[in-house]
């Protein structure tokens, strides 16, 4: 499974509240926007990180997770899976808490991986569906 409700609770609950997204520009019609915005809603700040830098949502955009200059907590994916794996690296180094791969996105190398750098994991699923089902 690559996502059990315990784990997926506790990225959503306990581990902090800076959202890096991963593959985050102004374009409106990508999932990413819409997910960040939902993020933003229930308290998250979120932190593009784009290759463009963009500013989406008032957030101040980044080229890469590591021009990012201070700490994240979840690092939420939204590139293929072929990419993927190597933000999931990026994030064990940058100190994330937690990697969450959206839906469609899997990587059972990167999962193993970062779950043995000590962070949470979640594959294939997606937070704006699953923040609102929080009790």
């Amino acid at each position: 499974m690559y996502g059990d409700d315990a784990t997926i609770r506790r990225i959503l609950t306990d581990l902090g509240d800076t959202w890096a997204v991963v593959g985050l520009s102004s374009n409106r019609s990508r999932a990413a926007y819409g997910v960040a915005q939902v993020l933003q809603r229930f308290g998250k700040r979120i932190v593009p990180v784009h290759p463009k830098a963009e500013t989406v949502h008032g957030e101040r955009g980044y080229a890469s997770l590591a021009d990012v200059p201070f700490d994240v907590d979840v690092v939420d994916v939204f590139l293929n899976s072929a990419l993927a794996g190597a933000v999931a690296d990026e994030a064990a180094a940058k100190g994330a808490k937690a990697v969450w791969f959206q839906l469609g996105v899997v990587d059972a190398a990167a999962c193993e991986r970062a779950r043995a750098a000590g962070l949470e994991m979640v594959m294939d699923r997606c937070p704006a569906i699953e923040i609102p089902r929080l009790p």
